[in-house]
């Protein structure tokens, strides 16, 4: 993990354009459940309570802060994992995930469409900030404003839904910033370019990394031949087209082992025809085997 600059991030941030969705408040009862939809990127912000999560949120990149020193950290929680009140949850719906309420919680949920759905493909499946009300005090503010049904008063005014967007797009951003600022962006934040063809190729493969790339067929997705694009690569980003293919799956089978994931449904969803194969890209990249990582870090942020 690495500290973001300031530049990259603002390229980061400025590249995600929220086109539709909403808020909604959500009470939930004790021992309620609530279920956040696949394919939608949604923060939620926990106003009061306390909720757990399903997979564990132990397993996303977690920040907190100390409120008696102002001292930030990134945290490793114990199970039980629980996001509790002025936390912050940001999910980009590539997977299932269920936040269980043991005594009951009152939560904002926001869930956005974004113009460009490879806009965040360098954030992981999910995002926890521990104490989002801390490191963002203005963002959450207006975060546990949201929620509340405009339109149920007598006195929508114009511009009311556009506003409303636009004040969830302000937390979403708020949510990606507090992770990325104190550490958790992983190292391939750095690489990202002023160049937008090779910014379409990173993309391409954050997005899939498990896909069969080639020097070839990463060239066509910058719309570059194969020399001039070799070539322009590994100047800007600092290595192979096929080192960094490599280095993006194995951080991405850090995370999914650290999530309960095995060794043989993480080398599938990779790309990898073998454990045998997977295993030796692992150790090669990391110095251990996949099983060995996955025993020391599960429930961990990779």
């Amino acid at each position: 993990m690495a500290t973001i600059d300031q530049a990259t991030l603002d390229r980061v941030l400025s590249g995600v354009k929220v086109v539709s969705g909403g808020t909604r408040r959500v009470e939930l009862p004790a021992s309620g459940a609530l279920p956040l939809a696949d394919g939608v990127v949604s923060f939620v912000h926990v106003v009061a309570g306390a909720v757990r999560g399903h997979p564990p949120l132990a397993s996303g990149c977690t920040l907190g802060i100390d409120r008696a020193t102002r001292t930030i950290s990134v945290t490793r929680p114990t199970a039980p994992d629980v996001l509790a009140e002025g936390g912050a949850l940001l999910t980009l719906g590539d997977r299932s995930i269920i936040l269980d309420a043991p005594d009951g919680a009152t939560l904002v949920v926001g869930e956005l469409q974004l113009s460009d759905p490879t806009a965040l493909h360098m954030v992981p499946g999910f995002v926890v900030v521990s104490d989002f009300a801390a490191l963002e005090p203005a963002a959450a503010a207006l975060a546990a404003q949201l929620g509340l049904d405009p339109f149920a008063a007598p006195d929508v005014r114009s511009g009311d839904p556009v506003i409303c967007r636009m004040m969830a797009t302000t937390v979403l951003l708020s949510v990606i910033r507090a992770w990325a600022e104190i550490g958790c962006v992983p190292d391939a934040w750095a690489a990202r370019s002023n160049d937008p063809f090779l910014d379409r190729v990173v993309a391409a493969i954050h997005q899939a990394p498990g896909r069969e790339w080639t020097v070839e067929s990463l060239a066509g997705v910058g719309a570059m031949s194969r020399s001039v694009f070799a070539e322009r690569f590994r100047s800007v980003i600092g290595r192979s087209p096929a080192s960094y293919v490599v280095s993006v799956r194995m951080d991405a089978a850090k995370s999914m082992l650290a999530a309960g994931s095995t060794v043989s449904e993480t080398a599938r969803e990779l790309g990898y025809s073998s454990d045998e194969g997977f295993s030796r890209a692992f150790r090669r990249e990391t110095g251990m085997t996949p099983s060995t990582w996955r025993a020391e870090n599960a429930g961990v942020p990779a």
